[in-house]
């Protein structure tokens, strides 16, 4: 397990702290480099999107964002002051500067967003690396880090850790942040923390990934009601929109959530055919929705992919990994079996 720290950045790892799959992504391409489920929300969520719009013209009342916060509340089995309310899960990590930490750990490899927001914030940031398969036990977080940060299921390693192992990181005077973006693609939640009230544990949750809502930008926070107020302290009025309240509350009713169960049970049916399809090159067990790949000559590999019309999202951005990893986003069996063929050509 390798442990770096560094609270210097240079201006390279701005740039690839600020990379995601979208750049690799463009119009025409068959995209593995995005994790959002399909191109649009599905029908009924359209549907009532769509018989908003007519409201448009006024603001978004306190009332709305209160019952928004109870059907958050309610789908977690918390109450409503323990829910904020985000413009996508990427602004909670905007947010986590307003905690003022004397020294943030984030643990890596995972989404990098949160430790951008940090240092532009001129947070002292230390990265707690972990080496392969990217357990958490044993973890080597610095004694003195008052904020730790990190992912379960994490990106892009597909490694989902055991709560236990995540509340293990809990000590006196500091608080753990857990993103849980690709929580509702896994069968059942197994690991997650979002319904548990804990004094010093805050769990970030997107419905960008799962619903194809990232046009749109719609999560919240849950954690302790002591907290939430330090975060949301200084942003705008009206911070969310109509069209994300309504998209927040409609997920979270119990007819939504029984339909994210249903599509985590097909992602894990996926993801084991490709899983199967893409073998020689997987790195370990996944248990999100993308798998971490790692084959020689990767960028290489990632540029031969892109002229024969496949997006795959490079992997030596993420602090961690180098330019053999790429990461896939699951998709149907006809999808796979044509990245797989075309590794196969590239590689031969």
């Amino acid at each position: 397990m390798e442990d770096t720290t560094g609270p210097d950045c240079t201006a390279l790892d701005y740039r690839a702290l600020r990379h995601h799959g979208d750049v690799d992504a463009e119009p025409g391409l068959l995209d593995f480099a995005v994790n959002v489920r399909g191109t649009a929300p599905p029908a009924w969520l359209r549907e009532r999107l769509a018989a908003r719009l007519d409201d448009l013209g006024a603001y978004p009342s306190a009332a709305e964002e209160l019952a928004t916060r109870e059907q958050v509340a309610a789908r977690h089995g918390r109450r409503p002051d323990e829910v904020l309310l985000l413009a996508g899960a990427a602004e909670g990590f905007a947010l986590l500067p307003r905690l003022r930490p004397r020294l943030a750990a984030v643990v890596h490899p995972s989404f990098t967003e949160p430790e951008l927001a940090l240092r532009e914030a001129d947070v002292p940031v230390q990265r707690v690396v972990l080496a392969p398969p990217w357990q958490l036990a044993g973890a080597a977080v610095p004694a003195e880090a008052d904020l730790v940060v990190l992912g379960n299921p994490t990106n892009p390693t597909s490694v989902l850790h055991p709560a236990e192992q995540v509340l293990g990181l809990r000590r006196a005077n500091r608080v753990v942040v857990v993103d849980e973006a690709f929580a509702d693609a896994v069968p059942g939640e197994p690991q997650s923390l979002a319904g548990q009230r804990l004094p010093d544990v805050l769990v970030l949750r997107s419905l960008t990934k799962t619903w194809a809502l990232a046009g749109l930008r719609a999560g919240y926070v849950l954690g302790p009601p002591d907290l939430l107020p330090r975060l949301a302290r200084g942003r705008p009025h009206w911070p969310l929109g109509t069209l994300q309240l309504e998209a927040i509350r409609a997920c979270c009713e119990p007819d939504a959530v029984a339909w994210t169960q249903r599509e985590a049970e097909a992602i894990a049916v996926e993801r084991a055919e490709m899983a199967a399809l893409l073998a020689p090159w997987l790195c370990g067990p996944a248990q999100g929705p993308f798998l971490l790949l790692r084959v020689p000559d990767g960028e290489r590999v990632r540029r031969e992919l892109r002229t024969r019309g496949i997006a795959v999202r490079r992997g030596d951005t993420f602090p961690g990994l180098g330019p053999d990893y790429l990461r896939v986003a699951v998709r149907s069996s006809a999808d796979a079996h044509r990245l797989t063929e075309t590794m196969t050509e590239v590689l031969r």
